[in-house]
Protein backbone atom coordinates (compact mmCIF):
# COMPACT_ATOMS: atom_id res chain seq x y z
CA UNK A 1 0.00 0.00 0.00
CA UNK A 2 2.74 2.02 0.93
CA UNK A 3 4.51 1.80 -2.11
CA UNK A 4 1.81 2.61 -4.65
CA UNK A 5 0.56 5.71 -2.41
CA UNK A 6 4.45 6.75 -3.23
CA UNK A 7 3.71 6.28 -6.78
CA UNK A 8 0.98 7.78 -7.28
CA UNK A 9 1.74 10.98 -5.53
CA UNK A 10 5.05 11.01 -7.20
CA UNK A 11 2.60 12.54 -10.23
CA UNK A 12 1.74 15.54 -8.32
CA UNK A 13 4.54 17.63 -9.24
CA UNK A 14 3.34 17.13 -12.70
CA UNK A 15 -0.25 17.66 -11.96
CA UNK A 16 0.68 21.22 -10.82
CA UNK A 17 3.21 22.15 -13.19
CA UNK A 18 1.32 21.07 -16.18
CA UNK A 19 -2.03 22.98 -14.39
CA UNK A 20 0.37 25.93 -14.00
CA UNK A 21 1.34 25.66 -17.40
CA UNK A 22 -2.47 25.44 -19.40
CA UNK A 23 -3.82 27.42 -17.08
CA UNK A 24 -7.30 28.39 -14.84
CA UNK A 25 -9.18 26.01 -17.59
CA UNK A 26 -6.83 23.19 -17.20
CA UNK A 27 -7.80 20.50 -14.62
CA UNK A 28 -5.94 17.37 -13.65
CA UNK A 29 -7.13 14.54 -11.35
CA UNK A 30 -5.20 11.88 -10.19
CA UNK A 31 -7.25 8.59 -9.48
CA UNK A 32 -6.37 5.44 -7.29
CA UNK A 33 -8.20 2.96 -9.33
CA UNK A 34 -7.09 0.58 -6.29
CA UNK A 35 -10.44 2.13 -4.77
CA UNK A 36 -12.83 2.68 -7.52
CA UNK A 37 -15.55 4.00 -5.36
CA UNK A 38 -13.73 6.54 -4.18
CA UNK A 39 -10.83 7.12 -6.57
CA UNK A 40 -10.13 11.05 -6.87
CA UNK A 41 -7.21 11.67 -4.71
CA UNK A 42 -5.53 14.48 -5.87
CA UNK A 43 -7.35 17.80 -8.28
CA UNK A 44 -6.10 20.62 -9.20
CA UNK A 45 -8.37 23.94 -10.96
CA UNK A 46 -11.51 21.37 -10.15
CA UNK A 47 -13.87 24.14 -10.97
CA UNK A 48 -13.31 22.95 -14.33
CA UNK A 49 -15.34 19.41 -13.80
CA UNK A 50 -16.07 19.90 -10.27
CA UNK A 51 -13.79 16.58 -9.96
CA UNK A 52 -13.35 16.01 -5.44
CA UNK A 53 -10.96 14.31 -4.05
CA UNK A 54 -13.23 10.83 -2.67
CA UNK A 55 -15.10 11.00 -6.42
CA UNK A 56 -15.10 7.94 -7.91
CA UNK A 57 -14.22 8.03 -11.85
CA UNK A 58 -16.17 8.62 -14.73
CA UNK A 59 -15.84 8.05 -18.41
CA UNK A 60 -12.96 5.19 -17.96
CA UNK A 61 -14.31 2.47 -18.76
CA UNK A 62 -16.94 3.19 -21.68
CA UNK A 63 -15.06 5.87 -22.91
CA UNK A 64 -11.31 5.50 -22.57
CA UNK A 65 -10.61 1.43 -22.07
CA UNK A 66 -13.40 0.62 -24.55
CA UNK A 67 -12.30 3.48 -27.30
CA UNK A 68 -10.38 2.09 -30.46
CA UNK A 69 -7.56 4.53 -29.97
CA UNK A 70 -6.71 3.47 -26.64
CA UNK A 71 -3.13 2.14 -26.83
CA UNK A 72 -0.36 2.19 -25.09
CA UNK A 73 -2.49 2.81 -21.48
CA UNK A 74 -3.20 6.19 -22.86
CA UNK A 75 -6.33 8.26 -24.88
CA UNK A 76 -5.15 11.46 -25.92
CA UNK A 77 -8.01 14.42 -27.09
CA UNK A 78 -11.39 12.43 -26.03
CA UNK A 79 -14.39 14.93 -25.80
CA UNK A 80 -17.40 15.10 -22.82
CA UNK A 81 -19.96 17.58 -21.99
CA UNK A 82 -20.53 18.51 -18.85
CA UNK A 83 -24.41 19.05 -17.23
CA UNK A 84 -23.70 22.98 -17.50
CA UNK A 85 -23.26 22.06 -21.59
CA UNK A 86 -19.30 22.82 -21.68
CA UNK A 87 -16.87 20.97 -23.97
CA UNK A 88 -14.21 19.50 -22.21
CA UNK A 89 -11.55 17.57 -24.05
CA UNK A 90 -9.60 15.17 -22.25
CA UNK A 91 -6.69 13.01 -21.72
CA UNK A 92 -6.26 10.14 -19.62
CA UNK A 93 -2.78 7.91 -18.54
CA UNK A 94 -2.98 4.52 -16.70
CA UNK A 95 -0.49 4.75 -13.74
CA UNK A 96 1.39 1.15 -13.47
CA UNK A 97 2.88 0.14 -10.25
CA UNK A 98 6.59 -1.84 -10.73
CA UNK A 99 5.01 -5.60 -11.38
CA UNK A 100 3.16 -3.76 -14.17
CA UNK A 101 -0.32 -3.67 -12.42
CA UNK A 102 -2.69 -0.89 -12.92
CA UNK A 103 -3.27 1.34 -9.59
CA UNK A 104 -3.85 4.80 -10.97
CA UNK A 105 -5.09 7.14 -13.80
CA UNK A 106 -3.65 10.39 -14.58
CA UNK A 107 -6.27 13.12 -16.41
CA UNK A 108 -5.91 16.24 -17.66
CA UNK A 109 -9.23 18.04 -18.55
CA UNK A 110 -9.40 21.21 -20.85
CA UNK A 111 -12.70 23.51 -20.96
CA UNK A 112 -12.86 24.70 -24.74
CA UNK A 113 -15.80 26.30 -24.58
CA UNK A 114 -14.37 29.35 -25.09
CA UNK A 115 -12.34 28.35 -27.98
CA UNK A 116 -15.13 26.29 -29.86
CA UNK A 117 -17.09 29.85 -29.79
CA UNK A 118 -14.56 31.61 -31.26
CA UNK A 119 -14.06 28.95 -34.06
CA UNK A 120 -17.91 29.40 -34.66
CA UNK A 121 -17.11 33.11 -34.85
CA UNK A 122 -14.35 32.58 -37.50
CA UNK A 123 -15.92 30.34 -39.65
CA UNK A 124 -18.36 32.81 -40.32
CA UNK A 125 -15.81 35.19 -41.77
CA UNK A 126 -13.69 32.21 -43.15
CA UNK A 127 -14.00 30.49 -46.26
CA UNK A 128 -15.27 26.39 -45.38
CA UNK A 129 -13.04 23.95 -46.02
CA UNK A 130 -13.97 21.08 -48.01
CA UNK A 131 -13.52 18.09 -45.57
CA UNK A 132 -10.96 14.94 -46.66
CA UNK A 133 -12.36 11.93 -46.75
CA UNK A 134 -10.65 9.32 -44.51
CA UNK A 135 -10.37 6.09 -44.43
CA UNK A 136 -12.45 4.00 -41.91
CA UNK A 137 -10.02 2.22 -39.50
CA UNK A 138 -10.83 -0.82 -38.63
CA UNK A 139 -11.19 -1.27 -34.07
CA UNK A 140 -7.62 -2.10 -32.64
CA UNK A 141 -8.23 -1.84 -28.95
CA UNK A 142 -6.20 -3.59 -26.97
CA UNK A 143 -8.53 -6.20 -25.61
CA UNK A 144 -6.56 -8.37 -23.49
CA UNK A 145 -4.91 -5.46 -21.57
CA UNK A 146 -8.67 -3.63 -21.17
CA UNK A 147 -10.17 -7.27 -19.92
CA UNK A 148 -7.52 -7.15 -17.35
CA UNK A 149 -7.84 -3.42 -16.32
CA UNK A 150 -11.80 -3.95 -15.74
CA UNK A 151 -11.21 -7.40 -14.27
CA UNK A 152 -9.29 -5.50 -11.31
CA UNK A 153 -11.85 -2.60 -10.71
CA UNK A 154 -14.51 -5.37 -10.59
CA UNK A 155 -12.35 -7.19 -8.04
CA UNK A 156 -11.07 -3.99 -6.14
CA UNK A 157 -14.91 -2.62 -5.83
CA UNK A 158 -16.48 -5.65 -4.32
CA UNK A 159 -13.33 -6.25 -2.48
CA UNK A 160 -13.78 -3.18 -0.94
CA UNK A 161 -17.59 -3.66 -0.35
CA UNK A 162 -18.75 -7.17 -0.03
CA UNK A 163 -19.03 -8.71 3.32
CA UNK A 164 -20.76 -12.47 4.47
CA UNK A 165 -23.72 -10.33 6.26
CA UNK A 166 -24.15 -8.58 2.83
CA UNK A 167 -28.38 -7.57 2.19
CA UNK A 168 -29.92 -7.88 -1.27
CA UNK A 169 -30.19 -3.81 -1.04
CA UNK A 170 -26.28 -3.56 -0.18
CA UNK A 171 -25.67 -5.91 -3.40
CA UNK A 172 -28.69 -4.14 -5.55
CA UNK A 173 -26.47 -0.58 -4.93
CA UNK A 174 -23.10 -2.43 -5.80
CA UNK A 175 -24.40 -3.58 -9.22
CA UNK A 176 -25.87 0.12 -9.64
CA UNK A 177 -22.54 1.68 -9.23
CA UNK A 178 -20.82 -0.72 -11.67
CA UNK A 179 -23.70 -0.23 -14.08
CA UNK A 180 -23.57 3.47 -14.34
CA UNK A 181 -19.58 3.08 -14.52
CA UNK A 182 -19.87 0.82 -17.38
CA UNK A 183 -18.76 -2.25 -15.80
CA UNK A 184 -21.61 -4.20 -17.31
CA UNK A 185 -20.62 -3.12 -21.25
CA UNK A 186 -17.75 -5.87 -21.21
CA UNK A 187 -18.09 -8.75 -22.50
CA UNK A 188 -18.19 -11.42 -19.74
CA UNK A 189 -18.65 -8.70 -16.96
CA UNK A 190 -22.06 -10.33 -15.73
CA UNK A 191 -20.44 -14.11 -15.35
CA UNK A 192 -17.57 -12.13 -13.28
CA UNK A 193 -19.78 -10.28 -11.31
CA UNK A 194 -21.83 -12.92 -10.62
CA UNK A 195 -18.90 -15.45 -9.31
CA UNK A 196 -17.49 -12.80 -7.13
CA UNK A 197 -20.73 -11.97 -5.48
CA UNK A 198 -21.95 -15.70 -5.10
CA UNK A 199 -25.28 -15.04 -6.85
CA UNK A 200 -26.10 -16.24 -10.25
CA UNK A 201 -26.25 -14.73 -13.64
CA UNK A 202 -30.49 -14.57 -13.72
CA UNK A 203 -30.06 -12.96 -10.26
CA UNK A 204 -27.56 -9.88 -11.86
CA UNK A 205 -30.07 -9.40 -14.74
CA UNK A 206 -32.71 -8.94 -11.95
CA UNK A 207 -31.13 -6.16 -10.19
CA UNK A 208 -30.42 -4.49 -13.85
CA UNK A 209 -34.17 -4.55 -14.19
CA UNK A 210 -34.29 -3.41 -10.99
CA UNK A 211 -32.65 -0.89 -11.31
CA UNK A 212 -33.61 0.77 -14.88
CA UNK A 213 -37.10 0.09 -14.00
CA UNK A 214 -36.74 2.53 -10.99
CA UNK A 215 -34.81 4.89 -13.04
CA UNK A 216 -37.64 5.46 -15.38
Amino acid sequence: MEERKQILESYIPLAKSTAKMFGHHCEIVIHDLTNPQASVIFTINSHVTSREVGQSFDHLVTTVLQSKDFKEDHLAGYTFVTEDKRTIRSSTTLIRDFKEKVIGAFCINFDVEALLQMQQFMNTFLPTAVPVEEKEEKPSPEIKNVEEIVDSLINQIIQNSAHPAMKRHEKVELIRFMDKKGIFSMKGSIDKVADSLGISKVTVYSYLDEIKNKSR
